[in-house]
């Protein structure tokens, strides 16, 4: 068993209290994003012994087990991470592992360097994410149905923003939904930014359910992607509730701290609020343009107390145990390499006692059991 030393990313949207009110630490008053738990190379956890990723690759069977380097080769499936958003991320979709591969052998036969800003493609593997509240947290997943969000456009009381509704109550949802976030994406941003701002005033002042675009606005004035996200449901997880983000879903994160899984890869397709690159072409090609239900996630209960998030992927499992003080200890112990992260009070794991945001890897195979009062995530594979 490895304690891990986890490396925490500084990115501009990330909340400067959060990270480190959960470590128990004092802000150092630079944004703390995401803290990585996992093998990526971008930045391993430290053990011991090295690397994580090191460690994996020096004996692969050993550390992950037959069964999941049979199934996903010698690496680790998953990284784990804890996600503070203290402004919105961009908005997003992820492709699904044909077009990830098709994509990625399409920009290496055309030469294109692996870290061009205009690259879409970072490997050749998907990306389906997993989110779980640890607070209250905001976000966006999936189109709305087409008319409800001409409701919430015609509301605005914005004339320019006229033809986009119409449009949304004349078409078929999947065929309105394209076409206006066509519209929105191609559109010259300078003169789309005033209609924008007229937007953005009207949800300052009207609230309510405009109050999260607002505050998109606020960090984004003039973005386009204020007018795409309305075509988006709007999210509120309460802690312990989850989403899943499958293949083509558009969403963002808006704020609150969670914890975040997702298969190991950095294939990101943007569609606004942000300065990067978007590749409008392709993202047409890679977004599922139905509406759909957001799917709020609840944990379902499994034997010994663990509370299983279901996903239709293999690559990762979240669970949860919530230990009351006194209580018999948890067998952890599985045929496949395992991240345990404690996130409140104190988990004692084999000899390793966790405070909230510190974690240990776990072998396959290796014994583990679970005592103490505090509630540990559980990260592992399916194979």
């Amino acid at each position: 068993m490895d304690r891990l030393d986890n490396t925490v990313r500084p990115y501009a949207w990330g909340s400067t209290t959060a990270i480190p009110q959960l470590l128990g630490v004092e802000p150092t008053g630079e944004p703390q994003a995401e803290m990585w738990m996992g093998a990526h190379p971008g930045a391993p956890s430290g053990t011991g012994r090295g690397s994580l990723d090191q460690v994996i690759e020096a004996d692969p069977e050993r550390e992950l087990g037959a069964a999941a380097v049979a199934k996903f080769g010698p690496r680790l499936p998953f990284l784990l991470k804890l996600l503070a958003a203290g402004a919105p991320l961009s908005l997003q979709v992820h492709p699904d592992l044909d077009q990830a591969r098709q994509g990625y052998e399409d920009e290496e036969r055309r030469g294109i360097p692996v870290d061009a800003p205009h690259r879409n493609y970072k490997d050749a593997n998907h990306k389906p994410e997993l989110v779980c509240a640890l607070t209250e947290f905001d976000g966006l997943c999936g189109f709305r149905d087409p008319a409800h969000a001409a409701d919430l456009l015609e509301g605005l009381g914005v004339a320019s923003l006229t033809p986009y509704v119409d449009v949304l109550r004349a078409h078929p949802g999947d065929a309105a939904l394209r076409e206006v976030l066509t519209a929105l994406l191609t559109a010259d941003r300078t003169e789309l930014a005033h209609t924008v701002d007229l937007a953005a005033a009207a949800c300052e002042r009207l609230g309510g359910d405009y109050a999260p675009y607002a505050g998109i606005a606020h960090h984004y004035p003039g973005d386009p992607g204020v007018l795409a996200a309305m075509l988006l449901n709007h999210v509120r997880l309460q802690p312990g509730e989850a989403l899943f983000l499958g293949a083509g879903i558009p969403h963002a994160y808006l704020s609150g701290l969670g914890v975040e899984i997702m298969a190991n890869s950095d294939n990101v397709l943007r569609c606004g609020l942000t300065p990067k690159h978007v590749d409008v072409p392709e993202l047409l090609r890679v977004v599922r343009f139905e509406p759909r239900d957001p799917g709020v996630l609840r944990p379902e209960a499994a034997p010994d107390g663990e509370e299983v998030y279901e996903t239709p992927i293999d690559e990762f499992r979240l669970s949860r145990y919530v230990l009351p003080r006194g209580a018999a200890a948890h067998d952890l112990t599985r045929a496949t390499p395992q991240i345990l992260l404690c996130t409140a009070g104190t988990v004692r794991v084999g000899d390793e006692e966790l405070s909230a945001g510190q974690s240990v890897f776990v072998a396959a195979g290796e014994k583990a059991e679970a005592s103490g009062a505090g509630t540990l995530f559980r990260a592992t594979v399916i194979a």
